[in-house]
């Protein structure tokens, strides 16, 4: 009975950043940026790695200052090394771990990218690159790819890997 009402608790906590994340998308950035503070402040630093992962992530989008920003990706990136595929599975059975990290570097490197650290930019995109191997054949996934090859083209060389890589961007002209 115990586990069924964390669950429960744990499906409540994901359904308010749910409704936080609407906000944003909504406008509300400001009213968003204080409903995630306030979770925040309930789940804490030691809390469940699935919401402290998820939360971190958003709360990064609606940061003013770069540098806050890449605090919260951080925090994000720290909980999802401890996200076990187990507690992901009992909130989306489709979705592994490995599956995070491909967004969750890309961010990182477009928060390097604004604060003109050009080489960590580079280390991060490099990480997506190589993670992207475990997004689906989806929507969103083909987002994420497609990201990880303007902020690569954005960086110049050295960004990840030459365009056309992994059958991203525009097939190669034949000589």
């Amino acid at each position: 009975m115990t586990e069924r009402a964390e669950q429960a608790a744990g499906d409540v906590v994901m359904g308010r950043i749910g409704q936080a994340v609407m906000l944003h998308h909504a406008g509300d950035r400001e009213e968003a940026r204080h409903r995630f503070l306030g979770l925040w402040g309930e789940i804490g630093e030691d809390g469940d790695p699935l919401h402290r992962c998820t939360l971190a992530h958003y709360l990064a989008d609606v940061q003013d200052d770069p540098c806050d920003e890449l605090a919260w990706d951080l925090r994000a990136l720290t909980a999802a090394e401890e996200l076990t595929e187990d507690r992901l599975a009992a909130h989306e059975s489709t979705l592994a771990v490995r599956a995070l990290y491909p967004s969750l570097h890309l961010n990182l490197a477009a928060d390097y990218a604004k604060l003109g650290r050009t080489d960590a930019a580079r280390t991060y995109i490099r990480r997506a690159r190589r993670a992207a191997d475990a997004l689906g054949d989806d929507g969103y996934s083909d987002g994420v790819r497609a990201a990880i090859s303007r902020l690569e083209q954005r960086l110049g060389p050295g960004g990840g890997g030459p365009t056309g890589e992994h059958g991203w961007g525009p097939p190669r002209q034949r000589p």
